[in-house]
This record gives structure tokens, C-alpha cells and sequence, in this order.
């Protein structure tokens, strides 16, 4: 099958086309031909190997992290699905690869796609959509009338988190740029940070959660806006005891991850607020159920563009270069 991999980490102009023998399908696998995968900054940081010490990977490695398709082949053991059902799913960690014209998914991780959405808009959802629920609901558990701050709320995840945020009956605040304020008012924001005027920080205050997408000065001035007892949920700052634990990390290693965010968590314990670190795990079953909200009208796509799939690596380009407008970044098949 053709896909597009990295011999090795580190190397930003490393990823290139290339076959590789088709997946060998488990007993309760399905395998999928891919229609579409989406783009996420995950795949920017596999490639640079920031998580090889945690995710240690068998190189050459196919990226991506989401996918729309068809399945093609139904393992023995798989009751879900059948031949010829079209599916949306963000593989488990150890399994990804959907840069690439053929994968083989367990069949607790793949969801039936949603009715209203076409394979580009639908390989947009997955990662992103699990994220927010995952950080909002679970972690997070936002109650109605909670104040909510979603940070960059027209990227992939910001999007998707707004939307949620809203449909939880959260007042919800997000930052953007002056050019996508128009785009985050529709998809429910309350209140609306044009960053480039204002600083957050000095505007809102006795928020009960923050989403943080961004890290770094923005994570640490995010601590100043949460009430007492409030929690920033970050997917871009420094990994915590917790992830590395989940993880399957070693005591070593446990060490030196929790030491990566052990400043961040003492401010945090300072003002009576907590930080997490969030990396999103697979799970169909929430995949089905976000697939009715779509479906229902209550949570759309936003997709900025979609590349030939023989454009991956240029896709992929246009990400890290900071050119998405809003929303996701797509490849197709043709």
C-alpha cells in the first residue's frame, strides 16, 4: 500500500512516500480503506520524536492520527461492523499510521461515521473531538452556568471545544485573532479575546476551567484568570506524573517527566488551582456518541483546506508554516 512515513526523528524534510505491505488484520480489527486523514500537531511532534522516549515507535513509521473510509475487511471476532460500512476513528496510540491508503483498526476504536458529514469533513473530527470531550467532560466535568475559557477557539481543537463548551451550557470566553473573531462568535463563544488588541489575562477572571491549547506564557498566565479550586486542562504544556503513568513510563522516567511540569503545578498549588496534562486516548463508543451531535446539528467540522493525498507532505508543510486559517487540515484520496 502507498504512505507516507519517517525513517527517522528529527528530520523535518524526512517524511516521504513509500509502500509498505498491507496491515495484517487481528481477530477483532477491521480494516479500513481510507478515504481522508486529517492533520494535527500531534503528527508535527511524533515526527520530531518528542514523545519517543514515552511512545517508543518501530521506525520507518506511517503518521496520522485520524480517518474516514470504508471498511473492507472484518476480523472474526468483530460484532461492531461489517464489510462496506462507512467508519470515522482515531486509532489507539500504538496503531497509528492513517497516512496511508489501508489500515487495520481495532474495532473498539472505530465509530460509524456521521450521516451528514463527507469523508474529508469527518476525518476533521476524530482526535479533536475526543480531545474536547475528554478534557471538558472527563476531566474537567463542566457543569452548566460554569465559566469556561477555550484558548485559540478557531484551531482544530478549539473549534470542536467551543461548540461542546456551549452544548454543556458553559459561558464560554475564547481567544483569536481579529480575523476569525466572526468565525468563533458563530460556533458559540461568549466572549471573544482578539489576542492581538487585548491580554487575556487582564480581561476575564473567576473562570472555573481553562482549555489550553497554546503552552508555554500563555499556560502560566491562564493560572490568573481561574477562581480558587479552578483547573487548567493543557494539551500543549509540559507532561505531568499522571500522563507519564498512564503511559506504562518507568519510576525513572516518571521522575523526569513529572520534573518537566513541576514548576507549572507549584504555581498552580499557590494560587488553589490544579494543572493537568491531557493526551487523548481512542474510544469508538464516545466516537458514536459525537457522531449523533453532529448529526443532530450541535456540533459542526471546520476544515480549512484538503490536499491530495499525494500532496501529504506538503499538507503537512502548510500546518507547521502557521497557515490554517481555521479548523483542520484534510487529505484525500482521490
Amino acid at each position: 500500500m502507498k504512505t507516507f512515513m519517517i525513517e527517522r526523528y528529527g528530520d523535518k524534510a524526512g517524511m516521504r512516500a513509500g509502500e509498505m505491505p498491507d496491515p495484517r488484520v487481528g481477530a477483532d480489527d477491521v480494516l479500513v480503506r481510507i478515504h481522508a486523514a486529517s492533520i494535527n500537531p500531534l503528527d508535527l511532534k511524533l515526527r520530531d520524536g518528542d514523545f519517543k522516549a514515552i511512545l517508543p515507535y518501530r521506525l520507518p513509521l506511517v503518521l496520522g492520527n485520524d480517518l474516514a473510509g470504508v471498511v473492507i475487511q472484518a476480523g472474526p471476532g468483530v460484532t461492531r461492523f461489517a464489510v462496506g460500512d462507512e467508519v470515522y476513528a482515531r486509532p489507539d496510540k500504538n496503531r497509528i499510521g492513517t497516512f496511508a491508503e489501508l489500515i487495520a483498526v481495532h474495532q473498539d476504536d472505530v465509530a460509524v461515521k456521521p450521516a451528514t458529514l463527507t469523508m474529508e469533513e469527518a476525518a476533521s473530527l476524530p482526535l479533536v473531538a475526543l480531545t474536547s470531550w475528554q478534557a471538558l467532560v472527563e476531566r474537567a466535568q463542566v457543569q452548566p452556568g460554569q465559566k469556561v475559557l477555550i484558548h485559540a477557539g478557531a484551531g482544530g481543537v478549539g473549534s470542536i471545544a467551543v461548540q461542546l463548551a456551549k452544548q454543556l451550557g458553559a459561558h464560554v470566553a475564547t481567544t483569536a485573532s481579529t480575523a476569525k473573531v466572526g468565525l468563533v462568535e458563530e460556533l458559540g463563544a461568549d466572549v471573544v479575546i482578539d489576542y492581538r488588541k487585548q491580554a487575556f489575562e487582564t480581561v476575564l477572571d473567576g473562570y472555573d476551567v481553562v482549555l489550553d491549547t497554546i503552552g508555554g506564557e500563555t499556560l502560566e498566565k491562564s493560572l490568573k484568570v481561574l477562581k480558587p479550586g479552578g483547573k487548567v486542562i493543557s494539551i500543549a504544556g509540559p507532561p505531568d506524573p499522571a500522563f507519564a503513568r498512564e503511559m506504562g513510563a518507568n519510576a525513572i522516567l516518571r521522575l523526569a517527566v513529572g520534573a518537566l511540569s513541576f514548576r507549572t503545578r507549584r504555581r498552580a498549588g499557590r494560587r488553589d488551582v490544579t494543572y493537568s496534562f491531557l493526551f487523548m486516548r481512542a474510544d469508538g463508543d464516545r466516537l458514536g456518541g459525537l457522531a449523533a451531535l453532529v448529526d443532530a446539528g450541535k456540533i459542526r467540522p471546520v476544515v480549512d483546506r484538503v490536499f491530495p493525498f499525494e500532496e501529504t507532505r506538503e499538507a503537512v508543510e502548510y500546518v507547521e508554516k502557521g497557515r490554517v486559517k481555521a479548523g483542520k487540515v484534510v487529505v484525500a484520496m482521490r
